[in-house]
């Protein structure tokens, strides 16, 4: 069952005095339910533009992307801010999280906007998801108080809490040191696959791209399927990406 699909997707930005300038040509990408996708591509290359129009923070200057085989254009503003806090988790290199508040306070954060059951006993649903990213012990430890390791983790836990079935990963283990990279990684992919959550992982790290199941290279705006065997090739070659 396909979940996110993009067709024909640019993005330009109007210059004064000047072409306007081509960060996305006509994107072309199917993401299933469970699927796991990385895509790599140099810094430039317009990875943070594309990750805007996935997590539906923006919208295409042509083409169309489907949510749910639903097209954005004909979703409202609101209906899009809905759809992007309920179904989406979004996991940056830099963990973004709240400084002086706990590491239960963080996680139960995207629960004060859910409704229902999830805000209710959005304590209790917070401390199972610390609990299942191996943190119950730190449940009052502030961001300050915990080792980078530590804070991916909660911001892991932060990005599922709300059941999302799209995950964003923009470079996740950037902020990392090789080990725990490949640990948090392992972790991540393991919570996708036993919530069946798709896993989109945007990174310009080959070894971590390769840890995907499906494989997209994106150089200057143009986005093309690469096999894994490249990546790993360009992974050993140390070659960047």
């Amino acid at each position: 069952m396909t979940l996110l699909r993009l067709e024909g997707v640019t993005r330009t930005i109007p210059l004064p005095d000047a072409p306007p300038l081509e960060i996305l040509k006509g994107i072309d990408i199917e993401v299933a339910v469970g699927d796991h996708v990385s895509i790599v591509g140099r810094s430039g290359s317009g990875k943070s533009t594309l990750l805007n129009l996935l997590g539906l923070l923006d919208t295409p200057t042509s083409g169309e992307i489907y949510f749910d085989d639903r097209p954005l254009s004909a979703l409202g503003s609101g209906e899009r801010d809905r759809a992007r806090g309920r179904d989406i988790g979004f996991i940056f290199q830099q963990f973004n999280l709240l400084g002086g508040r706990t590491a239960l306070e963080n996680v139960m954060t995207p629960l004060l906007y859910a409704t229902g059951k999830q805000f209710w006993q959005r304590e209790r649903i917070a401390v199972e998801m610390l609990d299942r990213m191996g943190l119950s012990e730190r449940l009052g430890s502030t961001p300050e108080q915990l080792s980078g390791g530590e804070q991916q983790r909660v911001a892991i836990a932060r990005a599922l809490v709300r059941g999302p079935r799209l995950i964003l990963a923009d470079e996740p283990t950037g902020a990392l040191d090789v080990d725990t990279g490949a640990s948090v990684m392992a972790m991540l992919d393991e919570v996708a696959e036993r919530s069946g959550a798709a896993l989109i992982t945007i990174t310009h790290d080959a070894n971590i791209a390769a840890l995907a199941r499906r494989h997209y290279r994106l150089d200057r705006g143009v986005l093309a399927p690469v096999d894994v065997n490249r990546v790993l090739a360009l992974a050993a070659e140390e070659v960047s990406l």
